[in-house]
């Protein structure tokens, strides 16, 4: 008797402890964090219970701040919200059957048959309008048009090609099967049941908020979308998303030629040492990731009007996420 209750008045003090190691392990990540130059802010989640947020600088952890491609892994999310609602019959529904008046004029008889699938995965095979073709794309007179008249550099479905442009068409798909905007849409379906503030983003001349880009939200509220996935399309009890379309956008499509990462719809997939990853990349730096083994989100937000290439910038992320993030998350 006389040993466990001095082992029970010793628990309090192992607990206390226990906690204190805890947050020294993340307080060393978050100085990791700092001593990265474009760096804004990190927040982490594990066990559903927020364990780090710390902002380095940039705006306020309370702004809406853009995520850049970000957006396209938000815009897959809100896809399965219309494949869910009976909206798009699936992930074969073609351009043709979903929205025939996105279709230019004489295009290519091809751009009819190209499926939600080969828009969400990247894979439509039109020449890209991302990178050096981004700015003639974005000063067109119909974004959507543009992208869909460009010529095919490979057959629908065959291989990854990283374009704006082809998310937008499928932006532009949602908003006319669910008469709603992109914004509307994105409010509704994320921004309510998540907590999740969407400020206003760029438009195209037809009014087709830009789908693929420049979306902007709060670090807190990405957060939240990163568990919302992680805990396979719902949160806090709230039903955001089917888990087989969870499943489905997890699912390896193709592969990044940039980076060597698979591809799902929306999100990059790899394995850090065995441990599978899941990536939402934007410009500059903006990541949203899940670690599904380890119950672990992770949200990055950086300097959106600087690089970040896999060679510098993003590769420093990578090894804090690799390096100090995980190991501080299995050692918990």
């Amino acid at each position: 008797m006389h040993h466990s209750r001095r082992a029970l008045l010793a628990l309090p003090a192992l607990i206390a402890a226990t906690r204190l190691a805890a947050q020294s392990r993340w307080d060393s990540v978050a100085d990791a964090a700092a001593g990265l130059g474009q760096l804004h802010c990190v927040m982490i989640a594990q066990n559903g219970q927020t364990v780090l947020s710390r902002r380095v600088r940039g705006p306020s952890m309370e702004s809406p701040a853009n995520v850049k491609s970000v957006s396209k892994t938000l815009l897959a999310t809100l896809a399965g919200t219309a494949v869910d609602r009976g909206e798009i019959p699936g992930l074969g529904a073609t351009l043709g059957e979903l929205a025939p008046g996105l279709v230019p004029a004489g295009a290519d008889p091809r751009v009819a048959g190209l499926t939600v699938e080969n828009l969400l995965s990247l894979q439509a095979g039109l020449e890209r309008t991302s990178g050096g073709n981004y700015g003639a794309w974005v000063s067109s007179s119909d974004w959507v048009a543009d992208a869909l008249s460009r010529p095919f550099v490979a057959q629908p479905g065959a291989r990854m090609l990283y374009s704006t442009g082809t998310t937008h068409v499928m932006g532009a798909v949602l908003a006319e099967v669910t008469g709603q905007s992109l914004l509307e849409l994105a409010r509704d379906r994320l921004g309510d049941p998540l907590d999740m503030p969407f400020a206003p983003w760029v438009a195209d001349p037809q009014g087709y908020y830009l789908g693929g880009n420049d979306m902007a939200t709060t670090p807190a509220g990405l957060l939240r979308f990163a568990e919302m996935i992680r805990q396979g399309g719902s949160l806090e009890g709230r039903r955001v998303v089917s888990s087989g379309w969870i499943d489905e956008s997890l699912r390896p499509r193709t592969r990044s030629p940039y980076s060597g990462l698979d591809y799902g719809l929306g999100w990059f997939l790899g394995r850090s040492r065995g441990t599978r990853i899941a990536l939402a990349r934007g410009y500059g730096g903006q990541i949203a990731a899940i670690v599904p083994d380890l119950s672990l989100s992770v949200v990055i937000l950086s300097d959106p009007t600087r690089p970040a290439r896999s060679e510098g910038y993003f590769g420093d992320l990578m090894a804090l996420l690799t390096d100090r993030i995980l190991p501080a998350a299995r050692a918990a």
